[in-house]
Order: C-alpha cells, then sequence, then structure tokens
C-alpha cells in the first residue's frame, strides 16, 4: 500500500502573476518555482513552510488536461490550511482580501475564518481551540 506524502493544490489561474502577488503580498507566502524563469510565466508556486500551493495558466494547461475545456476557474470545494496564530493572520489580512466567512469558533473546536482568492478559490485558514 502506498504512504501518500503531501498534497499540493494545482490550481488554474487567469493570470499566475497576479496570483503569486495574492498569495505572497497579501497572504505572507514565500516565492517558489517560476516557469518559465521571466514573465510571462504559466507555472508557479508559492509556499509557506510545508504549504505549498501551484498556479497554472489556465490557457496553457486546458491543452495538456482537455476535460477542463470550458470549465470555469474556481472549484465547488475549499482549501484549508492550518494556521499557528490565527487571530493575529486574521488581524493582519482582513483589510486586504474578501473574507466569505469571519472570524468564528466552531462547534467542532476549530476557529476559522474563510477568504476567496482572486480566481474565485475558496480558502478557509483555521486553528484548534482549547
Amino acid at each position: 500500500m502506498p504512504k501518500f506524502q503531501k498534497l499540493t493544490p494545482n490550481l488554474l489561474v487567469a493570470d499566475v502573476e497576479k496570483s503569486v502577488a495574492f498569495y505572497t503580498d497579501v497572504l505572507g507566502f514565500d516565492r517558489g518555482m517560476f516557469v518559465p524563469d521571466v514573465a510571462p510565466y504559466i507555472f508557479a508556486s508559492v509556499t509557506s513552510g510545508s504549504v505549498e500551493v501551484f498556479f497554472n495558466d489556465a490557457a496553457v494547461a486546458v491543452k495538456e488536461y482537455t476535460s477542463l475545456a470550458g470549465r470555469p476557474i474556481g472549484a465547488s470545494g475549499t482549501m484549508f490550511i492550518d494556521v499557528a496564530g490565527l487571530d493575529e493572520y486574521y488581524a493582519q489580512v482582513k483589510d486586504r482580501v474578501t473574507v466569505i466567512v469571519p472570524l468564528v469558533t466552531q462547534p467542532y473546536g476549530l476557529k476559522e475564518f474563510a477568504i476567496v482568492d482572486p480566481d474565485g478559490y475558496i480558502i478557509t485558514f483555521a486553528e484548534r481551540v482549547e
């Protein structure tokens, strides 16, 4: 049986540079790899700790993943990221993002909030509470 090592969201985006700028300048991720080495990019990644997100130019990606042709950018699910220091992080980003679920303590023991990125992907940030 295989042992899965890591899950990395691989997002189709309208503008790779714009997505990288949002995730680095607003959300605080670090720049990762870029393809090609200079703009305009068709692929890029961002990282923070063990979290990594890939961005693929939608027009280019559809050539490889033909079943995605005609589908809208965005997802019917959410990305979920554990954060240490959630209250501080929320205060840092809340006025710079579109918050779709304000900071709330859930009955299942997590404090969380959710935002939407420039391409419509929903990201929930959460921290376990006592």
